[in-house]
């Protein structure tokens, strides 16, 4: 019986499905015990919801007392907990206070613009780290890798709010080619509102990627089947392809995790150029203290980094043969 018959592939595809079930079930665990710090958190944190959603109005006592009552407000908090945690069990995530809707359409809402921002920076910061990344490891200690360093150190130093500013005065208030802040109408005029904030997200990740690139391109570049294809005659070309293709294992994992960066950058770009995005929504609804939208984004960003970390470990084992191998024989 061949290898590749289902019954030789079978104790390979065993260890991957273990690894699925774990990383699953500590992914329950973590919402789980995330969901509760944060009902937690945001109960603790001063000022009175009631209070903030009534304004500067006058308000009797008996007009308070029905507010607290229609949103259960008065109730014991591990019965708000049990209660909110039923309602997302079964598909309700809760209604936000705030906008007087439900938490599930005000995601939604905002979850396009956020996606498109984050797919925009990602795309920016691979197709100018990856090709400086290469070209700095192949001319090592020459102009361009000094530029490439200079480059780096710079995207990482700088804050995601201070490169925001900087690019709002340079492209959009001095050269007013870009606006200024908004998220636009129709896919051609979002994609244009979304190039500073992409570009202001891009310059972190993107140095980071470029580290990545060229650490990996000059271990490679320096390992010895390079060394034996040069003296071979091969062309350096096909041997940098060779050395890259090598070299995107620990690319592609450590850009994949690198994904969770943005995360956080999202929400100081959305609201460096007032976009009405999952950030802004998460900023409005803590200082709200709107808990509903808190508590759903919250357990959202989470479930959003748990899987890109598990997607990381599956490219890994796509890209890799040696871990499958040692899977299989596992």
């Amino acid at each position: 019986m061949t290898e590749s018959t289902p019954t030789a592939r079978a104790p390979r595809l065993r260890p991957i499905g273990r690894m699925l079930a774990v990383r699953v079930l500590g992914t329950a665990a973590i919402l789980f015990v995330l969901s509760i710090i944060v009902f937690s958190m945001l109960h603790l944190a001063p000022g009175d919801l009631v209070k903030t959603l009534l304004g500067t109005r006058p308000a009797s006592p008996e007009a308070v007392a029905a507010i607290r009552e229609q949103y259960h407000l008065d109730d014991p908090l591990p019965v708000q907990y049990l209660r909110w945690l039923g309602g997302v069990l079964s598909g309700d995530l809760g209604e936000s206070i705030r906008l007087q809707t439900s938490v599930s359409d005000a995601i939604a809402a905002r979850l396009g613009l956020t996606l498109a921002l984050c797919g925009l920076a990602f795309a920016i910061a691979l197709a100018v780290g990856v090709p400086l990344g290469v070209q700095s490891a192949v001319r090592a200690g020459g102009v361009l890798d000094r530029a490439g360093t200079t480059l780096g150190v710079i995207g990482l130093s700088a804050p995601t709010f201070a490169v925001g500013l900087l690019l709002l005065y340079v492209f959009a208030y001095y050269l007013p080619i870009f606006p200024v802040y908004g998220g636009g109408r129709g896919p051609l005029d979002t994609l244009y509102h979304l190039v500073l904030p992409a570009v202001t997200l891009a310059a972190g990740l993107g140095a980071i990627v470029l580290k990545l690139t060229r650490t990996a391109m000059l271990r490679e570049l320096d390992a010895d089947y390079v060394t034996s294809a040069r003296a071979r005659g091969i062309p350096e070309s096909r041997t940098r392809r060779l050395a890259l293709r090598n070299a995107a294992i620990p690319i592609v994992t450590g850009a994949s995790l690198l994904l969770t960066f943005l995360v956080g950058g999202t929400v100081l770009a959305e609201t460096t150029y007032a976009l009405p995005g999952l950030g802004t929504l998460l900023q409005d609804s803590v200082l709200f203290k709107d808990l509903a939208v808190v508590q759903a984004l919250t357990l959202l960003v989470a479930l959003v980094i748990a899987m890109i970390a598990l997607l990381a470990d599956l490219a890994y084992l796509m890209l890799d043969p040696r871990v499958r191998a040692q899977g299989g024989a596992a």
